[in-house]
Protein backbone atom coordinates (compact mmCIF):
# COMPACT_ATOMS: atom_id res chain seq x y z
CA UNK A 1 0.00 0.00 0.00
CA UNK A 2 1.29 3.29 -0.44
CA UNK A 3 2.70 5.86 2.11
CA UNK A 4 0.42 8.66 1.19
CA UNK A 5 -2.92 6.35 0.99
CA UNK A 6 -2.29 5.07 4.44
CA UNK A 7 -1.05 8.98 5.74
CA UNK A 8 -4.20 10.56 4.37
CA UNK A 9 -6.57 7.71 5.54
CA UNK A 10 -5.87 7.45 8.67
CA UNK A 11 -5.40 11.35 9.22
CA UNK A 12 -9.01 12.16 7.08
CA UNK A 13 -11.43 8.55 6.36
CA UNK A 14 -10.10 6.29 9.67
CA UNK A 15 -9.78 9.49 12.03
CA UNK A 16 -9.04 7.81 15.21
CA UNK A 17 -11.30 10.34 17.60
CA UNK A 18 -13.80 11.41 14.87
CA UNK A 19 -14.17 7.91 12.85
CA UNK A 20 -13.28 4.96 15.08
CA UNK A 21 -13.89 7.29 18.41
CA UNK A 22 -10.94 6.34 20.26
CA UNK A 23 -8.95 8.69 22.42
CA UNK A 24 -12.47 10.86 23.23
CA UNK A 25 -10.84 11.61 27.08
CA UNK A 26 -8.21 13.97 26.03
CA UNK A 27 -10.38 15.12 23.15
CA UNK A 28 -13.04 16.47 25.01
CA UNK A 29 -10.59 17.53 28.02
CA UNK A 30 -7.92 19.43 26.22
CA UNK A 31 -10.00 21.02 23.72
CA UNK A 32 -11.06 24.25 25.49
CA UNK A 33 -7.81 26.19 24.64
CA UNK A 34 -5.88 26.02 21.03
CA UNK A 35 -2.42 25.99 22.88
CA UNK A 36 -3.50 22.90 24.88
CA UNK A 37 -4.88 21.09 22.02
CA UNK A 38 -1.79 21.74 19.86
CA UNK A 39 0.16 20.97 22.55
CA UNK A 40 -1.69 17.18 23.52
CA UNK A 41 -2.00 16.41 19.58
CA UNK A 42 1.89 17.00 19.47
CA UNK A 43 2.39 15.05 22.37
CA UNK A 44 0.33 12.05 21.08
CA UNK A 45 1.37 12.21 17.47
CA UNK A 46 5.38 11.81 19.49
CA UNK A 47 4.03 9.02 21.98
CA UNK A 48 2.37 7.36 18.43
CA UNK A 49 5.22 7.17 16.52
CA UNK A 50 8.03 5.86 19.30
CA UNK A 51 4.77 3.44 20.53
CA UNK A 52 4.90 2.26 17.14
CA UNK A 53 8.65 2.07 16.77
CA UNK A 54 9.08 0.34 19.61
CA UNK A 55 6.13 -2.39 19.90
CA UNK A 56 6.06 -3.32 15.80
CA UNK A 57 9.69 -5.08 16.62
CA UNK A 58 8.56 -6.55 19.78
CA UNK A 59 5.70 -8.30 18.59
CA UNK A 60 7.88 -9.85 16.20
CA UNK A 61 9.89 -11.60 19.00
CA UNK A 62 6.94 -12.01 20.74
CA UNK A 63 5.33 -13.94 17.72
CA UNK A 64 8.78 -15.75 17.10
CA UNK A 65 8.52 -16.85 20.75
CA UNK A 66 4.69 -17.95 20.25
CA UNK A 67 3.66 -15.49 23.00
CA UNK A 68 2.07 -12.82 20.93
CA UNK A 69 -1.15 -13.79 23.45
CA UNK A 70 0.96 -11.05 25.64
CA UNK A 71 0.40 -7.97 22.88
CA UNK A 72 -1.47 -6.19 25.09
CA UNK A 73 0.13 -6.49 28.46
CA UNK A 74 3.72 -5.58 26.60
CA UNK A 75 2.29 -2.65 24.47
CA UNK A 76 0.46 -1.25 27.44
CA UNK A 77 3.85 -1.47 29.44
CA UNK A 78 5.67 0.32 26.71
CA UNK A 79 3.51 3.22 26.40
CA UNK A 80 3.20 3.75 29.74
CA UNK A 81 7.12 3.78 29.72
CA UNK A 82 7.24 6.29 26.95
CA UNK A 83 4.74 8.98 28.21
CA UNK A 84 6.52 8.76 31.32
CA UNK A 85 9.10 9.96 28.92
CA UNK A 86 7.28 12.57 27.62
CA UNK A 87 6.20 13.92 30.79
CA UNK A 88 9.74 14.20 32.39
CA UNK A 89 10.77 16.02 28.60
CA UNK A 90 8.02 18.32 29.08
CA UNK A 91 8.20 18.91 32.68
CA UNK A 92 11.92 19.62 31.93
CA UNK A 93 11.94 21.80 28.72
CA UNK A 94 8.21 23.44 28.28
CA UNK A 95 6.65 23.76 31.77
CA UNK A 96 4.26 25.72 30.43
CA UNK A 97 2.86 23.09 28.36
CA UNK A 98 3.24 20.19 31.12
CA UNK A 99 1.08 22.44 33.35
CA UNK A 100 -1.31 23.24 30.50
CA UNK A 101 -1.94 19.68 29.89
CA UNK A 102 -2.36 19.17 33.68
CA UNK A 103 -3.44 15.23 34.25
CA UNK A 104 -4.10 15.07 30.93
CA UNK A 105 -0.56 14.42 30.04
CA UNK A 106 -0.80 11.11 31.88
CA UNK A 107 -3.62 10.13 30.78
CA UNK A 108 -1.92 9.35 27.57
CA UNK A 109 -1.04 6.20 28.48
CA UNK A 110 -4.71 4.72 28.75
CA UNK A 111 -5.00 6.51 25.98
CA UNK A 112 -6.60 3.82 23.37
CA UNK A 113 -6.05 5.62 20.57
CA UNK A 114 -1.89 5.10 21.06
CA UNK A 115 -2.81 1.72 22.00
CA UNK A 116 -5.22 1.24 18.80
CA UNK A 117 -2.47 2.25 16.69
CA UNK A 118 0.23 -0.08 17.59
CA UNK A 119 -2.58 -3.11 17.60
CA UNK A 120 -4.17 -2.52 14.19
CA UNK A 121 -0.62 -1.75 12.35
CA UNK A 122 0.26 -5.58 13.78
CA UNK A 123 -3.35 -6.52 12.64
CA UNK A 124 -3.55 -4.98 9.20
CA UNK A 125 0.17 -6.52 8.64
CA UNK A 126 1.97 -3.32 7.78
CA UNK A 127 5.47 -3.88 7.79
CA UNK A 128 7.91 -1.37 9.82
CA UNK A 129 7.68 1.62 7.70
CA UNK A 130 4.63 1.11 7.16
CA UNK A 131 3.61 0.91 10.69
CA UNK A 132 5.60 4.16 11.27
CA UNK A 133 3.39 6.01 8.84
CA UNK A 134 0.34 4.76 10.06
CA UNK A 135 1.06 5.95 13.51
CA UNK A 136 2.24 9.69 12.38
CA UNK A 137 -1.28 9.79 10.31
CA UNK A 138 -3.14 8.41 13.36
CA UNK A 139 -1.42 11.48 15.16
CA UNK A 140 -2.25 13.76 12.77
CA UNK A 141 -5.55 12.88 12.59
CA UNK A 142 -5.98 13.49 16.38
CA UNK A 143 -4.01 16.92 16.47
CA UNK A 144 -6.31 17.72 13.58
CA UNK A 145 -9.32 17.04 15.41
CA UNK A 146 -8.24 18.77 18.26
CA UNK A 147 -7.13 22.02 16.38
CA UNK A 148 -10.89 22.06 15.20
CA UNK A 149 -12.68 20.86 17.42
CA UNK A 150 -10.94 23.15 20.09
CA UNK A 151 -11.71 26.09 17.45
CA UNK A 152 -15.05 25.09 17.37
CA UNK A 153 -15.51 25.04 21.41
CA UNK A 154 -14.02 28.46 21.48
CA UNK A 155 -17.09 30.04 19.39
CA UNK A 156 -19.66 28.03 21.50
CA UNK A 157 -18.25 29.30 24.87
CA UNK A 158 -20.36 31.92 26.83
CA UNK A 159 -22.82 32.05 23.47
CA UNK A 160 -25.91 33.39 24.85
CA UNK A 161 -27.73 31.81 21.59
CA UNK A 162 -27.58 28.05 23.38
CA UNK A 163 -30.66 26.98 25.22
CA UNK A 164 -30.15 27.01 28.74
CA UNK A 165 -30.37 22.92 28.69
CA UNK A 166 -27.49 22.37 26.32
CA UNK A 167 -25.19 25.06 27.86
CA UNK A 168 -21.68 22.73 29.16
CA UNK A 169 -21.30 19.67 27.92
CA UNK A 170 -24.58 19.10 26.33
CA UNK A 171 -23.78 21.27 23.47
CA UNK A 172 -19.90 20.00 23.42
CA UNK A 173 -20.92 16.51 22.93
CA UNK A 174 -23.49 17.31 19.97
CA UNK A 175 -20.61 19.42 18.33
CA UNK A 176 -18.38 16.68 18.37
CA UNK A 177 -21.08 14.48 17.07
CA UNK A 178 -21.65 16.88 13.70
CA UNK A 179 -18.04 17.36 12.86
CA UNK A 180 -17.51 13.42 13.04
CA UNK A 181 -20.14 13.46 10.67
CA UNK A 182 -18.46 16.08 8.89
CA UNK A 183 -15.72 13.67 8.73
CA UNK A 184 -17.68 10.48 7.39
CA UNK A 185 -17.92 12.84 3.86
CA UNK A 186 -14.26 12.03 3.48
CA UNK A 187 -15.07 7.91 3.76
CA UNK A 188 -14.41 7.23 -0.02
CA UNK A 189 -11.77 9.04 -0.26
CA UNK A 190 -9.06 6.03 -0.14
CA UNK A 191 -10.02 2.60 -1.02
Amino acid sequence: MNFFTILVGMILVNNYVLAQFLGICPFLGVSKKLDSAVGMGIAVIFVMVLATAATWPIMQILNAWEIGYLQTIVFILIIAALVQFVEMVLKKFIPALHKSLGVYLPLITTNCAVLGVCISNIDAGYGYAESLVNSVGAGVGFLLAMVIFSGMRMKLEGNEAIPKPFQGVPITLVTAAMLSLGFMGFGGLVG
